[in-house]
């Protein structure tokens, strides 16, 4: 839901430092894999409950994910690493939720399993529809320079991002930050199912039209 509005702001803030790497030969990928490196290391952190260390790591794996997406637009964005980005943007979020499970089984497992099952809706209805989308060359109006379409909903990267800081700040609030957080991800699956069947209801021949948003639909 904010990643419209606070994606302008990040990428013009770090375009300096995107030039930087660029020029030194660094390239998208190894930014990608390096964020998600630094961010896993948050799960053993987070089941040791040294929860500052693992808000810094996500922070920093986060900050470098924003990174490789700024070096790919200077170097030409590739098949490949739009593929690689998403797929470990993906597992990175699945493994917070573990982390905490592990800090307190007993407390923390079954909404840690609540946030992972709403984390598979979102997670499988965003990437459905960028198969389907792609198939019939659909594009994005929101956000034309991604790899893949990016479908919104009310719970997009800002969001989740925010949520998992929460819950590091405030760990004896995992269960109820977890379920509420769980809650608005059922919200953006089901109206990315209805944008799924209002959009895909018609003949699948090839377009290049862009899909109504959200709020559009």
């Amino acid at each position: 839901m904010l990643d419209r509005f606070l994606l302008p702001v990040v990428k013009s803030g770090l375009q300096p430092v995107a030039a930087a790497l660029a020029r030194h030969g660094v390239g998208a990928d190894s930014l990608t894999v390096t964020g998600f490196v630094i961010g896993v290391c948050a799960v053993p952190a987070l089941a040791l409950q040294f929860y500052g260390f693992a808000l810094v790591a996500i922070l920093v794996g986060r900050l470098f994910d924003a990174l490789d997406g700024a070096v790919a637009r200077l170097n030409g964005p590739t098949e490949r690493g739009a593929f690689l980005d998403i797929t470990l943007d993906f597992a990175f979020y699945g493994c917070i939720p573990l982390g905490f499970a592990l800090a307190d089984p007993a407390r923390n497992a079954l909404p840690a399993a609540v946030l992972l099952s709403a984390f598979m809706g979102t997670g499988s209805s965003f990437l459905a529809f960028a198969v389907i989308a792609a198939k019939r060359g659909l594009t994005s109006e929101v956000y034309p320079q991604k790899g893949i379409y990016y479908l919104t909903g009310l719970t997009e990267g800002a969001e989740t991002i925010a949520a998992l800081a929460l819950m590091c700040v405030f760990p004896q609030s995992f269960a109820l930050i977890a379920y509420v957080f769980a809650a608005a991800c059922l919200v953006t699956t089901l109206t990315r199912l209805r944008q799924g069947w209002v959009a895909f209801g018609g003949p699948s021949e090839p377009t290049t039209r862009a899909v109504p948003t959200n709020e559009e639909a």
